[in-house]
């Protein structure tokens, strides 16, 4: 499904009908194709087809459907990633500012590199001058008090890359007292670190639309032995950890139950209100829903 010479909608919609996708409705294909690019939704349609040509029956609106079940799902794993975050930032907030103090932050020597610390430091402060003529919370720091921000405030700078990274360069005990608040208890600090990369990974697809269909992750999230025991399996028992299930798995972890039932919730409507999709695509085992 790709041509690198330029085509109008309508070429691209018989080009699309020649390789055997039915297209009842042409001026739905029209607005679908001029708001979404050819291009960006060719992906979308991989399963439906093997090179250029469809399989049987396969349909415009099978395309749609699985582009738009995609675009919902990352909305939803958009909230519950965020509602991450700010536990995250929270809690560590909590637990270094109990230690060094409210702008104990600004010190490099409180962490383990210092370079990293200053690059992280550096552009979060790019962020507070980009932001302080629209934000009142940091003209009361900047130009009411005239003072540093306090870290409890400040993590509203950090994105969530800012923050794992802040994360891996604190001191151990630091690391190991958010991981224990957040529940994560055996090997608690190299844990989470590795769960907040997963999540900055999954947060920065889905904030740029990026596509998760059928997505292999080349970087795969750490999982248990009985974590990975849920996984789907090959005929040959090879797991696929490489799909989007994984670091679903992953939330789990790092939601409180209720929060991770509610996104289960959100995530079986979804499924129920686009029915055609399949999301082994997404490498969710048939019984997901009872195994998680």
């Amino acid at each position: 499904m790709s041509d690198k010479n330029f085509k109008t909608i309508d070429e691209q919609i018989d080009l699309l009908a020649k390789r055997g996708l039915s297209i009842p409705n042409k001026k739905q294909a029209r607005d679908f194709l001029l708001r979404n690019n050819y291009y960006r939704i060719s992906g979308y349609s991989l399963t439906l087809r093997s090179h250029d040509v469809f399989n049987v029956g396969a349909s415009l609106q099978n395309v749609i459907d699985i582009y738009s079940f995609d675009y919902e799902l990352r909305h939803v794993l958009l909230r519950y990633i965020e509602t991450i975050e700010v536990a995250v930032k929270s809690t560590y907030a909590y637990e270094f500012t109990m230690r060094y103090g409210a702008t104990g932050y600004l010190c490099s020597g409180h962490f383990v590199d210092a370079d990293k610390h200053k690059e992280i430091i550096g552009k979060a402060e790019a962020q507070k001058m980009r932001r302080l003529p629209h934000e009142p919370w940091i003209k009361h720091f900047v130009e009411d008090l005239q003072q540093d921000i306090p870290l409890w405030a400040y993590v509203e700078l950090l994105t969530i890359s800012d923050i794992s990274f802040l994360y891996s360069i604190s001191q151990k005990d630091i690391q190991e007292a958010v991981a224990a608040s957040l529940g994560i208890c055996c090997s608690g600090a190299k844990l989470l670190k590795k769960f907040m990369h997963s999540m900055t990974i999954v947060r920065n697809l889905c904030a740029h639309g990026s596509r998760l269909y059928n997505r292999l992750f080349s970087q795969k999230p750490r999982l248990s032995k009985d974590e990975r025991d849920i996984l789907i399996k090959d005929r040959h028992g090879r797991i696929d950890d490489a799909h989007l299930f994984s670091f679903v798995i992953v939330m789990r972890r790092l939601l409180t139950r209720e929060e991770f039932t509610s996104m289960k919730d959100e995530i079986r409507s979804l499924s129920q209100k686009y029915s055609f999709v399949d999301i082994k695509h997404y490498g969710f085992p048939s019984n997901w829903d009872s195994v998680l």
